[in-house]
C-alpha cells in the first residue's frame, strides 16, 4: 500500500471495530463466568480470527466490482432465504440453515446483498423522483421482508425500512414522496397489530405495562425486568473481578445474555463508564462511516455506505433501548458485540466494504447523481 493510501485509512473505523469486539468479548466472557462455563469465549475467539481476515480480504479489490454482480448476489441471498423452510425450526422459528459445525442464518447475508443491489439500482436512475418511481425499489425491498416475517423474525424484518428510506433520500428522492409513503405506513400500524403472533404483541404490552417494583405483567415483562436489574447491577464502575456475587445470585441471570442482551452483561461487567464508552465507540464509527459517504464521489459508494452505516445504527438503537425498556424486545443482535460467527464475519463484511469506499473515493463516470433541486 503507498503512502497515499494509508493516509486514506480511516483509522477510527478500524480502532472502534477492535474496541467494540474487545468489549463483547468482555461481555461474553462474563456471561460464561456466571454460567460457569466459557464454551461461548472460546468460540467467539475463533470467529473474531475469521472476522479479521474477513475484513482484510474485502479490502483487496476495488468494491465497484460488486455492482456487476449485484443482481445475482441478491438472488443467491433470496433463495437461501427461502431454503431455511425446508429444515426443522428451531425455538419456533426457521432462520437458520445447519451445516454441521455451525448454523449459518440467511437473514443475516441478506440485508448486506440487499444494500448492494438497492446501491447499484439507484446509482444512476431518475425515476425515483416521481411517486411511481418508488414502487421498484419498495418492491425490491418487501420481497427478502416478506421471506424475513414469515420466519420468524419481525425485528430484522423491520431493519430494511430505515435502510430504504435513507438510500432513497441520499439518492434524491423528494422527502415530501418519503413523508407520504412513512404517514402511509402509520396508519397501516393496526394491520401490522393484527398480523402480530401472540408472542410479538406480548412484547410490545411489556414495554408499554412494565414496572420496577418486582413485579412483572407476563413473561416478557419479566424479561425486561431482569435485563433492567442486571444492568443497575453494574453501578458506576461496573463488577470487580474479585467481587462477590450479590445476596441472590439469580438476580445476574437474564436470557440471552450473551446474544440479544449482551449489552446488560457489558454493563454490569464496566458499569456505566462503560455503558458511555460503547455507545461513545459507536458514534465515532457511524459518524466516520457517514463522513466516508460524503467524500466519496463515486454513486454506488455513497449509497453503499450510507446503507450500511443505518442498518447498523438503527441495529444499536433498537438493541440499547430495548434493554432498558424504551422499545419492544426483538431478536436483533447488537453489531460486533453480541455472540455469533455469522453475525460477526458479515459485521465485518459490511464495515470493510465502508473502508473499501474511503479507500477508492472514486469519481462519477457518468449522469449527475445527487444534484437535485430541493423539494
Amino acid at each position: 500500500m503507498t503512502a497515499s493510501r494509508w493516509r486514506l485509512v480511516p483509522w477510527l473505523i478500524l480502532l472502534s471495530i477492535a474496541a467494540l469486539i474487545g468489549l463483547g468479548l468482555s461481555g461474553i466472557a462474563r456471561g460464561d463466568e456466571l454460567a460457569g462455563s466459557s464454551k461461548f469465549y472460546a468460540k467467539q475467539l475463533i470467529w473474531v480470527g475469521v472476522a479479521g481476515c474477513v475484513l482484510l480480504v474485502v479490502n483487496l479489490f476495488n468494491y465497484r466490482i460488486l455492482a456487476r454482480f449485484s443482481l445475482p448476489i441478491f438472488c443467491v441471498a433470496v433463495i437461501l432465504l427461502c431454503v431455511v423452510f425446508a429444515f426443522r425450526p428451531i425455538n419456533g422459528a426457521r432462520r437458520w440453515i445447519p451445516l454441521g459445525f455451525m448454523s449459518f442464518q440467511p437473514s443475516e447475508v441478506t440485508k448486506l446483498a440487499y444494500i448492494i443491489a438497492l446501491a447499484s439500482y439507484l446509482r444512476f436512475r431518475e425515476n425515483y423522483r416521481r411517486m411511481s418511481g418508488l414502487a421498484a425499489p419498495f418492491a425490491m425491498t418487501l420481497l427478502p421482508m416478506a421471506l424475513i416475517y414469515k420466519e420468524p423474525n419481525l425485528g430484522t424484518c423491520l431493519l430494511f425500512l430505515p435502510v430504504l428510506f435513507a438510500m432513497l433520500f441520499t439518492a434524491g428522492a423528494r422527502p415530501r414522496h418519503l413523508i407520504a409513503v412513512i404517514l402511509l405506513g402509520t396508519c397501516l400500524t393496526p394491520v401490522l397489530w393484527l398480523g402480530m403472533s401472540r408472542e410479538q404483541q406480548s412484547r410490545v404490552l411489556a414495554m408499554i405495562l412494565q414496572r420496577d417494583d418486582g413485579g412483572a405483567v407476563h413473561d416478557d415483562g419479566e424479561h425486561l425486568m431482569r435485563a433492567k436489574r442486571v444492568i443497575a447491577l453494574g453501578g458506576t464502575r461496573g463488577s470487580q473481578i474479585d467481587e462477590p456475587l450479590v445476596n441472590d445470585p439469580a438476580a445476574y441471570y437474564v436470557p440471552e445474555a450473551r446474544t440479544d442482551f449482551i449489552f446488560c452483561m457489558i454493563v454490569e461487567r464496566w458499569g456505566f463508564v462503560g455503558c458511555c464508552l460503547t455507545l461513545a465507540l459507536y458514534a465515532g464509527l457511524y459518524g466516520q462511516g457517514l463522513l466516508i459517504a460524503a467524500a466519496t464521489r463515486d454513486p454506488f459508494g455513497r449509497l453503499l455506505a450510507v446503507g450500511i452505516v443505518t442498518l447498523f445504527a438503527t441495529q444499536t438503537i433498537i438493541n440499547t433501548a430495548m434493554t432498558v425498556g424504551l422499545m419492544p424486545i426483538t431478536g436483533i443482535t447488537l453489531p460486533l458485540l453480541s455472540y455469533g460467527g455469522s453475525s460477526l464475519a458479515t459485521t465485518c463484511l459490511a464495515l470493510g466494504l465502508v473502508i473499501n469506499v474511503g479507500l477508492h473515493q472514486g469519481y462519477e463516470l457518468r449522469g449527475q447523481p445527487f444534484r437535485f433541486a430541493a423539494g
